[in-house]
């Protein structure tokens, strides 16, 4: 058979029409969903593979998901062999079969040009409920997966086009919100709009000419990435990042550790010396863990970087099973996404000796709730993650002050602030205040973002609340002479006076209407010096209320 020749113009509109095809699925997504933290928050990926489950384009909305869509693919693809057809579209979440959390729910969609597969298009969202004891899928006393969710290994509900009711009402009979239902066909009409743009593409080109520049691509980008690995001096480099109480043993602390071993054009994360799963509520899993291992190292690298198997191949990620970053079954793991920030910090530590000019300080640690119960206006069901406030300031790094409220590194230009007016219609809750935090950011030459305030009323009685974090115990971390940022906390006031301040993993049930939420997430470290902080920037802070006289004196050295 003679070769096909590669066109470098026509490689980069297969390339860029690839991302093209995943961002317009993020928009369908977008448009289409119900639940706010889709499509408000945004929290969830589209993806595009070719027909055994290598990544061609992704848009990753929420970072922390962008790498677990792939390892999935491949697992099904192994999984049902040859009995794949059109028509078919596959449920996952299993954590125990490559996926990264019970709540991001996936659907799988083989696309076939006449009888052959040539592809894969993948949507995975955070679920508004996945069954499990507790609404909305957060249980911090779980301590086994089946505690905390419905477990969905690779399975057809729609075979050759059909819809299988069975499996179908199977699923939902054990999960309590009827928007889940909705969300999911949202998530199978953004894989068919990809499969019909993937075999445009094809028919177009020629499925000879698709697979021939598929694999030049995935050569070019491997060459990429190996050249920013090779700007990194070789060597060993390791850092640590905390985790902070399981769920069940008061004091519990765990060390995640990384030993990073650069040599010429290729680098391995070992986390071998991590510390074990605990038997509580804070594990990982391999997937979630490894997606937290490569968005680290994309925010130290060329930004332009396409996102497919070529980019992954010269990184090597060893996370042996029975540590907190990848539990063993039937382990409970929901807050495995959440170990993402503590593995970041571990990673930034690890590199900052050898890539000063590439590293953030500490971004602001994770500390969330979950409200659950019956809005008495309407007498339905909600559900609401907090991600208004659960956000506070990323880490400053040379030559940039830290973005304001946008902290969480797993979640970076990801989850975004929910809209007010649609917070209050999708809840009980009425806002009190939602503003950003002075004096909340890590003093510096380049200071650290922003960290956030938010208080609401709680509009229902016997209202549910989950936390979950680690924010209240550890804050960002500087660099280089910056300062750290400042600690999270949540607290209940209640209608009688009584006040409630939550541990960083709780589950609190028959909160009284007119209760007061008050949280405040912190802000980011700070880099370098605060003396050398640029002095006109610095009394433009002060009179916008940024930064008080007093830390300005204290910690910057400010002289009026």
């Amino acid at each position: 058979m003679k070769s096909v020749e590669i066109d470098p113009i026509l490689l980069s509109v297969v390339a860029r029409t690839f991302k093209s095809i995943t961002d317009e699925m993020s928009i369908s997504m977008e448009k289409t969903t119900r639940s706010p933290i889709l499509c408000e928050a945004r929290d969830y990926v589209t993806g595009l593979y070719d027909a055994e489950g290598n990544m061609l384009e992704q848009t990753e909305n929420l970072p922390i998901l962008a790498f677990s869509l792939a390892p999935v693919c491949k697992y099904i693809r192994r999984y049902f062999g040859d009995d794949l057809h059109p028509g078919d579209v596959i449920f996952h979440n299993d954590v125990f079969s490559l996926g990264n959390q019970n709540n991001d729910v996936a659907a799988y969609k083989p696309v076939f040009h006449g009888d052959r597969l040539v592809g894969w298009t993948a949507v995975k969202g955070h679920q508004a409920d996945i069954g499990g004891a507790v609404a909305g899928g957060y249980n911090p006393n779980a301590v086994e997966v089946w505690q905390e969710a419905l477990r969905i290994p690779p399975v057809k509900v729609i075979e050759r086009g059909r819809l299988r009711k069975d499996v179908w009402d199977l699923i939902f009979a054990n999960i309590r919100f009827e928007i889940v239902q909705q969300d999911m066909k949202a998530e199978i009409g953004a894989c068919t709009v990809g499969e019909r743009r993937l075999l445009a593409l094809i028919e177009k080109y020629g499925l000879e000419s698709f697979e021939a520049h598929k694999r030049a691509l995935f050569e070019a980008t491997r060459r990429m990435m190996e050249a920013e690995i090779e700007k990194i001096p070789n060597g060993r480099y390791s850092g640590e990042g905390h985790v902070f109480y399981d769920g069940r043993h008061e004091g519990s602390t765990f060390t995640i550790r990384v030993d990073i071993e650069v040599k010429d054009r290729s680098i391995r994360f070992d986390y071998s010396r991590t510390d074990a799963q605990t038997n509580g509520f804070v594990n990982g899993t391999f997937t979630s863990s490894a997606s937290a291992t490569i968005l680290t190292l994309l925010q130290m690298v060329n930004p332009d970087i396409p996102h497919n198997e070529g980019m992954v191949q010269p990184i090597e990620i060893v996370i042996p099973e029975g540590r907190i970053l990848n539990a063993s079954y039937p382990k409970a793991t929901t807050f495995g996404n959440h170990l993402c920030p503590p593995n970041a910090d571990a990673i930034q530590r690890a590199l900052a000796p050898v890539m000063p000019e590439r590293v953030t300080a500490g971004w602001n640690n994770l500390l969330c709730s979950l409200t659950t119960g019956i809005d008495p206006e309407k007498n339905e069901k909600y559900v609401d993650i907090g991600f208004m406030g659960l956000k506070g300031g990323s880490g400053a790094m040379a030559g940039t002050d830290g973005y304001d409220h946008i902290g969480m590194i797993d979640a970076s230009g990801g989850v975004l602030d929910q809209d007010y007016e649609m917070f209050e219609q999708q809840t009980p809750h009425r806002l009190i205040r939602h503003e950003l935090l002075a004096d909340s950011a890590g003093a510096g030459q380049w200071r650290g973002g922003l960290g956030v305030e938010t208080l609401f009323e709680i509009g229902a009685d016997d209202t549910q609340l989950v936390t979950f974090g680690d924010g209240d115990f550890e804050p960002a971390f500087g660099l280089f002479g910056g300062a750290p940022g400042t600690l999270n906390f949540i607290r209940l006031t209640y209608p009688d006076g009584r006040t409630v301040v939550p541990k960083n993993k709780d589950l609190i049930t028959g909160v009284p209407k007119g209760t007061i939420y008050h949280q405040q997430a912190g802000g980011g470290g700070g880099y370098g010096d605060p003396r050398k902080r640029d002095r006109a920037v610095l009394a433009e802070e002060i009179r916008n209320g940024i930064i008080s006289p007093e830390k300005a004196r204290s910690e910057y050295g400010w002289e009026s």
